[in-house]
């Protein structure tokens, strides 16, 4: 696998927006990258993202700004428990319900014990996060039929709430890599790797 920078572009299939992220693996990931959509609402999101040599999560920032509002998440795992400090400037709540939409609540984790048992962390709309487990995991070389079920970080966007949630990674033959997680599911193409070429019905990378 290369140790050279990747540059990865998504362009969303479900809603208008994209997703450019840039990877460089040294030990383990660290990433950055910027991702825009029209859903809910109009929103960009930077994030920045740190594993350590075993593509565990260790640390993941994230904003997302729109008309109006910003909303800052800081997640960080030291002895298996994760923090998380937010700041918020504006109302993204008022943005929302003036656009129709139901308000998003409030940003971060008041629970964090929840997050225990997650070494990954997933952040909403973002293809690059689904890398993390399939390179923890080892399923790039896994024989088809592998599969691990795994407790994740899911960080909602925009409003940047914090959940625990399961999900499913299992091995297809040809390379590909089935995710599920509450009733919904997707065969992912990946590169040789392990970062995502095709999520169906969301993203497509160019």
């Amino acid at each position: 696998m290369s140790s050279m920078p990747k540059t990865l572009f998504w362009s969303r299939t479900d809603v208008p927006g994209a997703d450019h992220a840039f990877a460089a693996e040294r030990r383990g990931l660290a990433a950055r990258g910027t991702a825009l959509a029209v859903d809910p609402i109009a929103f960009t999101c930077r994030y920045e993202v740190h594993t350590d040599e075993r593509w565990a999560a260790e640390r993941l920032e994230v904003s997302c700004e729109g008309a109006g509002w910003l909303r800052t998440l800081r997640l960080e795992r030291a002895a298996g428990r994760w923090r998380a400090s937010t700041a918020e400037q504006g109302d993204l709540d008022a943005a929302l319900i003036a656009a129709g939409r139901p308000g998003a609540g409030l940003p971060g984790t008041e629970e964090p014990e929840r997050l225990a048992q997650a070494v990954d962390v997933d952040l909403g709309g973002s293809p690059l996060f689904n890398t993390l487990p399939v390179r923890r995991l080892g399923l790039r070389d896994a024989a088809p039929g592998t599969s691990h079920r795994i407790v994740a970080v899911w960080v909602l966007v925009p409003s940047l709430q914090v959940l625990p949630i399961e999900q499913t990674y299992t091995v297809l033959e040809g390379g590909g890599v089935r995710f599920a997680s509450e009733g919904f599911s997707a065969d992912l193409t990946l590169d040789a790797d392990g970062y995502v070429l095709h999520y169906p019905g969301l993203a497509d990378r160019r």
